[in-house]
């Protein structure tokens, strides 16, 4: 690990990050913003488009994990990364194709609520303004499914599977912090997203979706996933992480919202929301930034 990560740098939750990895964020929220709205477009069934995406990330990651040893902790921990992100991506996959994605990506951006409240479980502190904020976050998540609920019976589904979606976006994040310690970002990546592969392929087979024969359009679409918001999006912020504040990174990735939004708005992608589900996606945003600049991140990496 590097100096700064073994200096303040990563304990200071209001440090902005150096230039580098600003530029890997800005990259980041631009990478993981065009996940929904690509999703949305796709018409690959989710446990096959699951698959692709991430052993396309792991292909491209392979090489530059070459250069580096590995161990058996960390590899235990990357492994687990990588059946909880498989899951993860089935909810974030279903909630882009059964609601709005702005409506999906604001309600999967309470990871960091889950994060807090997985701190607690394990017995950390969680600041009492903290909790304020996960009280308004989940007004605003009872304000957008209620709204969904009222128009259709599909997008509240989805909306749920976009809340189960971010506690395990919580969970991946705090396994691959603790993979991280252990094992370079590209090793962790490669080990991590072929896992994830692996755990999604038997979903595929098993349901008999098809897996190879797809038009051309729908390869491109994939091929967009791979290089935008897993390797731009997902790598980015994993690379970031061994110097940066993970409270840091959380605020940042909250901009995938908008970006997202604007994204399916422009090109008219998937479910268009209505704008009375706007006040609820605000609190939700509201809530998470009380949260992460209320708690603790060096709390977050040791629980």
């Amino acid at each position: 690990m590097s100096s700064r990560a073994e200096g303040s740098g990563i304990h200071n939750h209001t440090e902005l990050p150096a230039r580098p990895d600003l530029i890997r964020l800005i990259i980041g929220i631009f990478g993981i913003g065009s996940s929904g709205p690509l999703i949305a477009l796709s018409a690959m069934p989710v446990p096959t488009l699951i698959f692709w995406r991430n052993l396309g990330g792991s292909i491209l990651t392979f090489p530059f994990a070459l250069r580096h040893k590995v161990n058996s902790t960390g590899v235990k921990w990357a492994v687990l990364a990588g059946v909880v992100l498989a899951i993860h991506f089935v909810g974030f996959f279903l909630s882009m194709r059964m609601t709005s994605v702005t409506a999906g990506t604001a309600i999967v951006a309470t990871q960091p609520i889950f994060a807090a409240f997985f701190v607690k479980l394990t017995g950390g502190h969680i600041p009492t303004k903290a909790w304020l904020g996960m009280l308004i976050s989940f007004a605003g998540v009872l304000l957008v499914t209620g709204i969904d609920l009222q128009l259709d019976r599909r997008s509240f589904l989805g909306d749920m599977a976009a809340l189960i979606s971010g506690a395990l976006a919580a969970a991946y994040m705090l396994i691959g912090s603790r993979a991280q310690q252990h094992l370079e970002t590209t090793s962790y990546t490669t080990i991590c997203y072929f896992v994830c592969a692996m755990t999604a392929l038997p979903m595929a087979l098993f349901s008999g979706y098809e897996v190879i024969h797809f038009a051309a359009r729908q390869w491109w679409i994939l091929l967009g996933l791979v290089l935008g918001a897993q390797i731009l999006g997902h790598t980015m912020f994993n690379l970031t992480l061994k110097r940066v504040s993970p409270a840091v990174v959380s605020m940042i990735v909250f901009f995938e919202v908008p970006v997202a939004a604007i994204l399916s708005l422009v090109f008219h992608i998937g479910k268009q929301p209505t704008l009375t589900i706007i006040p609820g996606v605000i609190l939700i945003l509201l809530g998470c930034i009380l949260v992460v600049l209320r708690s603790k991140p060096q709390e977050v990496l040791s629980s």
